[in-house]
């Protein structure tokens, strides 16, 4: 996908870029692969993949979910910033925080925010199930994302704790995301969620599928979710 093709493809979505914004995605590309040589951020690295693989489909989350109003979203192991930091480019006034176990990955990220010019974005070097009990930011934000970082069962007990009641937790996933959620039904009740919508599309040019998964948080989570860290991958709820 190269720029010309992004741009459009987003127009056809009703996502108008301006020059600012193109400049940014340019940016973000020039930078991302700057530091790659440096720390192993991505292993997707060609131009018009990180175009489509990363930055339009961070973006799809906006086709199903109304990023139109102001809110604060929390990103839960967004590595090298993906979705959130798309999101926050088309949607500048979208609040977010972004927390990452690996310092190094959170180095690259202040450096980006400076690079893209970015305010109202914060990022927290700690673990998801430790940000999850901290009392500054459990069940502190109106949308919670992650994508590929773990299974739905695993992935629901990171990102649920965070999400306010009335919230939502947008998982972003790519093959057997119905088969996970089979599995994770358990965990999202739980948890205090409750799926709302199934979103299964595929990405243009190369026809790859992906799934957006939008999770309403219904009530609040039991106190003793998220567990220590280590325990919800090794002892899934299921």
């Amino acid at each position: 996908m190269n720029i010309e093709q992004f741009k459009a493809n987003l127009q056809e979505k009703g996502i108008s870029l301006s020059e600012k914004q193109l400049d940014q995605f340019e940016a973000y590309f020039t930078t991302l692969v700057e530091w790659n040589e440096k720390m192993n951020l991505t292993a997707i690295t060609e131009k018009s993949d990180v175009y489509l693989k990363h930055f339009y489909d961070s973006i799809t989350a906006s086709f199903y979910f109304d990023f139109s109003k102001p809110f604060h979203l929390c990103d839960v192991g967004a590595g090298a910033g993906f979705p959130s930091i798309p999101l926050k480019i088309v949607f500048p006034h979208i609040e977010v925080t972004i927390v990452d176990s690996l310092n190094k990955r959170i180095s690259f990220l202040n450096h980006l925010a400076k690079v893209l010019n970015l305010e109202n974005i914060h990022f927290v070097h700690d673990r998801a199930e430790t940000f999850g009990v901290n009392p500054a930011y459990r069940e502190n934000f109106d949308v919670v994302t992650a994508r590929a970082v773990a299974r739905m069962s695993v992935l629901s007990e990171f990102c649920l704790p965070l999400a306010k009641v009335g919230g939502h937790f947008l998982a972003m996933k790519a093959l057997h995301a119905k088969e996970e959620l089979d599995t994770a039904q358990k965990a999202i009740t739980t948890l205090g969620g409750k799926v709302e919508n199934v979103h299964t599309f595929t990405l243009p040019m190369e026809d790859s599928e992906r799934t957006i998964l939008i999770i309403k948080k219904e009530k609040h989570t039991p106190k003793k979710y998220p567990r220590k860290p280590g325990t919800p991958s090794k002892l899934p709820i299921e």
